[in-house]
């Protein structure tokens, strides 16, 4: 089951998918992070130290990532012909949340108990002619490719605001979670975000975000409810274990607040409650693929990338992994 954090840049989006991840990783079930943030900063979230380097980037392996996802797919002449959105067929490679998995074992480190990714940052050569979406392009490759199942999570630091929807990333989630503050900003950025998702069928739902203890914190939570009505999960209020975590002293989940341990709790049930279904999510795949080839890709590539698709496929019946 996938679940995505997003929100407004300073919400706090990074710090509580962390926090998710390792109160997820602490029922003993496989999490995987992936930071998919232009700001790389859920290794560090999750207890990395800042001044090692960090693990090599999706983004940076993207020729092997697509040659290996590729196969033996005969629709797909090479790893040159492949873009962002080029869905798997027969023959692709699909992946799973195994340890043994070859992308996690070539590009993933464990932090807090959580096994991650990171998609990359800008390089010298990126500055003034690539957008970032040219990175988290790694990340739709790598979720159009995966085989994840219920008992599996991956939980996904988005870009901030509206940045999401200059792709098809954000319709690759079970779950979407909007981190808000309780602030005319925060709630902009929600009223913003659930106009685009709802074109698109995405679970979205909003968490309150540094409540405010005591009366004020009534305050807080009875605005956000006011602007965002049904949609809040919950909120997470003042927290020593977060404050600890933001200073690079990651301490163990178990000490996380009781309440800010229970809203976990409630997301986490919100996400086991889906079912997906594989049949709708290929067609979101596929129709996105179709756009970009149309737009811009076809004529990148040299190729009709239409082609690349084999209308009987749906990759969450496919059992073979690599």
């Amino acid at each position: 089951m996938r679940i995505a954090f997003v929100g407004k840049g300073g919400s706090g989006k990074t710090t509580t998918a962390a926090m998710f991840a390792r109160h997820v990783a602490g029922t003993g079930a496989p999490v995987l992070g992936i930071d998919a943030d232009i700001n790389q900063h859920l290794g560090v979230a999750l207890g990395a130290d800042p001044d090692v380097t960090p693990p090599p980037s999706l983004a940076g392996d993207m020729a092997w990532l697509k040659d290996h996802v590729r196969g033996d797919n005969p629709r797909i002449g090479s790893a040159a012909e492949m873009i962002k959105t080029t869905p798997p067929g027969p023959g692709s490679r699909m992946l799973g949340l195994a340890p043994d998995d070859a992308v996690l074992q070539r590009l993933s480190r464990v932090e807090g108990d959580v096994r991650y990714l990171v998609t990359g940052e800008f390089t010298e050569s990126d500055i003034g002619v690539a957008c970032y979406h040219s990175k988290t392009g790694a990340v739709e490759l790598y979720l159009n490719h995966l085989v994840d199942g219920p008992g599996e999570y991956v939980v996904v630091d988005m870009t901030a605001g509206a940045d999401a929807f200059a792709s098809g990333l954000f319709t690759r989630f079970d779950l979407t979670v909007l981190v808000c503050e309780p602030t005319r900003r925060g709630v902009g950025v929600y009223q913003q975000y659930a106009e685009h998702a709802a074109a698109h069928d995405v679970a979205l739902r909003v968490l309150g975000n540094k409540i405010a203890p005591g009366a004020e914190g009534v305050e807080d939570v009875e605005y956000l409810r006011s602007e965002v009505g049904d949609a809040m999960v919950g909120w997470l209020g003042q927290s020593s274990w977060v404050r600890a975590a933001e200073r690079g002293r990651a301490r163990p989940v178990s000490e996380l607040e009781p309440e800010n341990a229970a809203t976990c709790d409630v997301l986490l049930a919100d996400l086991d409650a889906r079912t997906r279904d594989w049949a709708a999510y290929h067609r979101d795949t596929v129709a996105f693929h179709l756009r970009n080839a149309h737009s811009w890709a076809n004529r990148a590539t040299g190729v009709d990338l239409a082609e690349q698709v084999d209308p009987d496929f749906v990759p969450g019946l496919v059992e073979s992994r690599a």
